[in-house]
């Protein structure tokens, strides 16, 4: 059977080069009808709450209801993408927004739509949005090869921009003519195509050879893993920054159609599809941009270019100059968002991916949505010019923040090394046995010292990420060559997950401490159970059950394994 991940030879630097796999295809054109009818529903909804209600706080809050939920529940989202079958999981959000969808139409339908039920509603559909993301987005190295994900990233940007290209000028002629509800229920038929897709997607997944994580310590790994990531906590935050300040763009585009245009609801599809355009043509220059600019000179360049576009668009009121404003903020804002979105893909190893992108979005539409509840009440405050010159301000000086946290250079995704063979057990564990307390010893030349020290501060920051904690280091004194790694996990379990998370990068770093040691014998590892007694099953013989309950290899009476 052919390798549905080999086909004929392609140029992975091509931007095309992921859709010549035929799962991915299928997902791709699927998600772009998908989006397509997110956007005209969220043309639907904006122009429906402007129809509604004369505050812009109010409409503001429409995207801040659609994006809320992905800043909420994006790490657990992204802890059940990576526990449990992402298919599995991105049929049921479709699910989620196929209900919210349904519901809105229902409702509208009746004549029964108030404010606070239009953003209810809109909370569930990005709930299930929420749930989506990380599923759908971590999933992508699944239906590619690694030469080719970042090109398959670029394509999802682009489907989504594609989509804000048509769709809102589409939307804006659905509620033109036939009312909110018509761009309500074409959402939710344009949800099924995608269902399709995942039904017939043939999703194979190396099972693991140790039990799943429950959800809260998924979670718990998780935020630990960024937590002790200088690189993603960087992305992390610029990503805040970019989109609480770009927000205003898109938050404020019904009110820059009516009130600065004097415009309905075509002149703001038309503005969200120039926004659209050029965020296309941002995603098909990513490739080029990657290789001539650095990722911090490319976020500069990207913000200040977007800063003076959104200052054109509060200072025009003639259709023509605001689209082409747009079409610049558009190119600009998708080029820094998939810079940072490529930052994370390729920081995170496998088994944490979905946790880091849940972390991104919840960033990028946390960002965003609290953005928008600001500039919404700004706006209340002193009007639509002045909250996007304000923001166009603030978009211009963001580049300083490159002097304190510059992007970091990422080149390639951390996938796991290889799994490391057991170590020598004789003592009868279950997985819940621990906490674990781990003493490595290495033998350090002292002019070496120094060095040593240095090295070892970025083993630390590996381990922790990768499930260890209370880490330390200690000298000895009355033998300045003896140091002592120490660190500890919660469970035999924890520690075995820990081994073997290493990227190969950080299993680098191991080496090259161990390539320190100038002691005749090896690096000495120690292994101990903190509590003992009542943490694993003291009996004179290991009965059948309790053997069974000892994870598979692990345990040994006599021999090393």
């Amino acid at each position: 059977m052919t390798d549905p991940l080999k086909p004929q030879t392609i140029s992975p630097d091509g931007v095309t080069a992921p859709l010549r796999y035929p799962a991915f295809r299928r997902i791709w054109l699927a998600s772009l009808l998908s989006n397509l009818g997110i956007l005209i529903q969220g043309v639907g909804a904006a122009w429906a709450m402007t129809q509604l209600t004369s505050s812009a706080d109010k409409v503001a809050l429409v995207q801040t209801a659609l994006l809320l939920p992905v800043m909420l529940i994006a790490l657990p989202a992204g802890a059940i993408a990576d526990m449990h079958d992402r298919r599995i999981v991105a049929l049921v959000a479709l699910a989620i927004e196929i209900c919210g969808a349904t519901a809105l139409t229902g409702l509208e339908w009746l004549g029964l739509t108030t404010p606070d039920l239009l953003l209810g509603l809109c909370f569930v559909v990005g709930s299930g949005m929420a749930l989506m993301g990380p599923a759908w987005q971590a999933s992508v190295s699944e239906q590619v090869p690694a030469d080719t994900l970042p090109a398959a990233i670029a394509l999802n940007g682009i489907s989504y921009n594609i989509a804000r290209s048509f769709g809102p000028a589409i939307g804006g002629v659905v509620v033109a003519t036939a009312g909110a509800v018509a761009a309500f229920a074409l959402n939710a038929l344009l949800y099924l195509p995608l269902m399709l897709a995942l039904v017939l997607w043939k999703r194979v997944a190396a099972p693991s050879r140790l039990p799943r994580e429950q959800l809260r310590r998924a979670i718990v790994s998780g935020v630990r893993y960024i937590t002790h990531s200088p690189s993603i906590k960087i992305v992390l935050t610029r990503t805040v920054a970019t989109g609480m300040i770009g927000g205003s763009l898109s938050a404020l585009m019904p009110l820059v159609a009516r009130d600065l245009l004097q415009g309905g609801a075509q002149t703001y599809g038309i503005i969200l599809g120039a926004f659209g355009l050029g965020a296309v043509i941002g995603a098909l220059g990513m490739g080029e941009m990657r290789k001539r600019m650095s990722g911090e000179a490319a976020v500069r360049a990207c913000t200040l270019a977007m800063g003076g576009a959104m200052a054109a668009v509060a200072l025009s009121h003639e259709l023509v100059v605001t689209a082409a404003a747009l079409v610049v903020a558009g190119a600009m804002w998708m080029m820094a968002v998939a810079l940072f979105n490529i930052g994370v893909q390729l920081s995170a190893p496998r088994w944490v991916a979905g946790r880091a992108l849940a972390a991104y979005q919840a960033a990028i539409s946390g960002g965003i949505a609290l953005g928008s509840w600001g500039w919404g009440r700004l706006t209340d405050a002193a009007g639509v010019e002045t909250a996007l010159l304000v923001s166009a301000a603030l978009m211009l000086l963001s580049p300083l923040l490159g002097s304190w946290l510059p992007m970091p250079r990422i080149s390639a995704r951390g996938d796991e090394a290889e799994g490391l063979a057991d170590p020598e057990v004789r003592l009868p564990l279950t997985g819940r046995s621990g906490p674990l307390v781990v003493e490595i010893e290495y033998r350090v030349a002292s002019e070496k010292a120094r060095v040593f020290h240095t090295l070892m501060q970025d083993v630390q920051l590996f381990r922790q990420r990768n499930g260890a904690y209370g880490w330390s280091l200690a000298r000895d004194i009355a033998d300045p060559e003896l140091w002592t790694e120490r660190y500890r996990c919660p469970t035999w379990l924890d520690y075995l997950r820990q081994r073997n998370r290493a990227t190969p990068s950080e299993r680098a770093l191991d080496q090259q401490a161990t390539a320190f040691h100038i002691g005749p014998e090896p690096v000495r590892v120690r292994r101990m159970l903190e509590r003992p007694f009542g943490s694993v099953r003291w009996k004179e013989e290991v009965s059948d059950r309790a053997a069974n309950e000892v994870l598979p290899g692990h345990y040994t009476r006599g021999g090393r394994q």
